[in-house]
């Protein structure tokens, strides 16, 4: 099977997938994708009878060839040990007439933690052929931020440097940040919008002159967002464990189709759900569910993506995103591997803000994926209907998705609703749904009041972060970035090696 990665841009130049989870970025700014995708389909009704370890093995040494089935085993069994609240690790439970995918159970209470558990056991498998010492680049909208920091930190040979819009994340997503421990890790808060950190970032991995200063000191640049196939991999795996619960508890019988509708924003998760299919996952629709930055519903609805408007400050701010990476990927795929295509695509978003696929590839496109988009008075409604009715506390994130997956029409299958970040990581939004009047409550007076009102206790790495040290306060422009990630190599690592 040929799992050779190579650009979304171009296939001149393949690596192994150690390589390209090294880089994290192709050299010409383009995703890593594997033409091999596909070409091996998983048993499923071997999945249907193992647990998440098993399923986990199966799906990794299927997409990551080069790695030792005994490097695989070993990653897993420490990705997802006594870290996880669950051994289930994201398990399935009932929604009304639906299900609920639980994907926050990690260390910091949201899904990224899946695949931010396994990425740095990845890089320290793939770094003992490289030899170089791994700065890991990262932009966050929330949650990435604090997910890569608690998977990095303290790794030996490597270092974590992490970029958040300034004011624009959540009050507790703020201070898992900066609070977060480790003489390899930096935090830095950046005058703009994720989108601005993203794409400077991306600027960053490409500049030469950078890479190489860094490279005289033995050191490379790789990301912790979801442009990094070693992000990517890991959380095709809960899509399977998914559709297996729903085998184990009888709502399905192996070969049925499922539904699964997914809050996004960077349009990684839910490409995740694709690759699942890819391999053999009986996937009805994957439904893309937006909040009021709805470039994704109106690119599906259309078949032109155009970021040219307004950002929009939203309750659900991991999904404040109007330029949606991974969606490169899906167009690569898209288009039959037209390389020549997605390059100029790219160049058209990046010079005039917008490209358009035509009506055929929306045809195909809409042969998988839904859409839909709630407001924040809408997400609101949710939560309050959902609590009240169902008795689940449910995070913004997540109702973003119930609102959209309540509009479509049922076709037959059973549908799962992925829920994303634990709802105390939005206390404050979650209690004003509820009916709360929150006006000059502090975060954590938020937290203690949604734990009396509803029962559900707050997880305690959350509500241990009152007491907690503020460690990172850095703040710079656009501009500073580069240099930002400069100096943390220089602290983590050293000079003149």
């Amino acid at each position: 099977m040929n799992l050779f990665y190579h650009s979304t841009r171009s296939d001149d130049q393949t690596v192994t997938s150690k390589q390209a989870i090294l880089r994290g970025i192709a050299p010409d700014g383009g995703l890593y994708v594997s033409d091999g995708l596909g070409q091996t389909q998983l048993d499923l009704a071997q999945v249907c009878a193992e647990h998440y370890h098993a399923i986990a093995r199966r799906v990794l040494s299927t997409l990551l060839p080069d790695y030792a089935p005994e490097e695989i085993s070993s990653c897993v069994s420490q990705a997802y040990a006594d870290n996880f609240d669950t051994p289930l690790v994201t398990p399935v439970s009932p929604l009304g007439d639906d299900w609920l995918l639980e994907l926050y159970h990690g260390p910091t209470c949201a899904f990224k933690d899946v695949a931010l558990q396994m990425l740095p056991r990845l890089m320290s498998v793939a770094r003992k052929g490289e030899g170089r010492d791994v700065m890991i680049v990262t932009a966050t909208s929330g949650d990435t931020g604090k997910a890569a920091l608690a998977g990095f930190a303290d790794v030996p040979g490597t270092g974590v440097t992490v970029f958040y819009p300034e004011g624009k994340v959540s009050d507790i997503q703020h201070l898992q940040m900066v609070t977060q421990k480790g003489s390899n890790v930096a935090v830095c808060a950046i005058r703009g919008t994720f989108d601005d950190a993203q794409t400077n970032v991306k600027r960053i991995f490409a500049d030469r002159e950078l890479a190489k200063r860094l490279d005289a000191d033995n050191v490379m640049l790789s990301s912790a967002n979801s442009i990094n196939v070693g992000r990517l991999v890991p959380q095709v795996t809960y899509y399977f464990s998914a559709y297996a619960q729903l085998v184990q508890h009888g709502a399905i019988h192996v070969g049925d189709a499922v539904d699964f509708c997914v809050p996004t924003g960077n349009f990684g998760d839910v490409l995740a759900g694709y690759f699942a299919k890819r391999l053999g996952l009986p996937v009805g629709k994957l439904v893309v569910a937006s909040n009021s930055n709805k470039v994704l519903t109106d690119f599906l609805t259309t078949g032109t993506y155009d970021r040219r408007r307004d950002f929009v400050k939203t309750i659900s701010p991991s999904m404040d995103i109007l330029v949606s990476s991974n969606l490169e990927r899906m167009l690569y795929y898209l288009t039959n591997g037209d390389c020549e295509r997605v390059a100029s695509l790219m160049g058209d978003l990046a010079t005039k803000g917008c490209y358009s696929i035509g009506a055929d590839l929306l045809a195909k496109l809409r042969e998988t994926f839904d859409c839909g988009y709630a407001t924040d008075d809408q997400t609101r409604a949710t939560i309050r209907d959902t609590w009240e009715k169902d008795h689940v506390l449910i995070d913004t994130h997540t109702a973003v998705a119930k609102t959209v997956l309540d509009t479509l029409p049922r076709e037959g299958r059973q549908r799962v609703c992925l829920s994303t970040a634990n709802p105390y990581k939005f206390s404050a939004d979650v209690l004003a749904a509820l009916g709360t009047d929150v006006s000059g409550k502090s975060g954590f007076d938020c937290m203690d009041e949604l734990q009396a009102l509803t029962g559900v206790e707050a997880p305690a790495q959350l509500s241990n972060l009152r007491s907690a040290a503020l460690l990172h306060q850095d703040v710079c422009d656009m501009d500073g970035m580069a240099g930002f990630v400069e100096d943390s190599c220089r602290r983590v690592f050293g000079q003149g090696r």
